[in-house]
């Protein structure tokens, strides 16, 4: 058998199996796409997006965040749906391709879904989402997630806010140089990177470079270094 007709089969056998009955053959099937033509996978995944099964979806949907390339508004518009499914690990999937696609055309689907959801995951994947895409209208978001009840989203917008790289960002930074918990102080170390061109940020990283915490001091001096 020739390569051409061996990968003809193969194809062919994923296709058959993206249709199986079990999900778990399909998920199976979902994997294999990374082993085809990027064009073609791309074809075969996004009717996959709007599967009966959760984990059959959040998969297409994770796989759209490599494969959206091939066709970024059919992208879009596939993950911009995703984004209202009623799954909160789908949800977040889709923020997280929305940013590596930086399908900046959907900040304002990302801005409801942030406001409307009551799961920190969503909301952590939305905020970082908006740092990759790096579009500064996402900033007055960004800063307001800094006030979030959660942790873990708060922390993120300071990670994002240093990735946006808008100067509105250095005073919000700054607030949290002395903050109790070393994560955050982290945090802050490597979004003021982003800014060693500024006086206040380069001095706020020659404090953090002296923090009681090593990871802090190391992550404040290795920014100021590689500025």
């Amino acid at each position: 058998m020739t390569s051409n007709a061996s990968s003809d089969q193969n194809l062919e056998q994923i296709r058959e199996t993206l249709s199986a009955e079990k999900f778990g053959d399909r998920i199976k099937a979902i994997n294999q796409l990374r082993d085809i033509d990027p064009a073609t996978a791309f074809n075969l995944i996004t009717p996959l997006c709007d599967d009966p099964n959760t984990r059959v979806r959040y998969a297409a949907v994770s796989q759209i965040a490599t494969l959206g390339a091939q066709d970024k508004p059919t992208a879009y518009t596939v993950l911009t749906a995703s984004l209202g499914d009623p799954e909160p690990d789908v949800q977040a999937a889709a923020a997280d391709a929305l940013g590596a696609l930086k399908l900046t055309d959907a900040l304002g689907d990302l801005k409801e879904l942030y406001e409307t959801t009551s799961e920190w995951l969503v909301q952590m994947s939305v905020v970082a989402c908006l740092g990759e895409m790096g579009d500064p209208q996402a900033f007055d978001l960004l800063a307001s997630a800094l006030k979030a009840d959660n942790a873990l989203v708060s922390v993120s917008a300071l990670g994002a806010l240093g990735e946006l790289e808008d100067e509105r960002a250095i005073p919000l930074l700054l607030a949290h140089v002395d903050n109790d918990d070393w994560q955050v102080r982290h945090r802050v170390a490597q979004s003021l990177g982003h800014f060693t061109h500024n006086e206040q940020a380069a001095e706020a990283l020659q404090k953090l470079a002296q923090d009681e915490s090593d990871i802090v001091a190391e992550a404040a001096k290795h920014h100021s270094t590689t500025a």
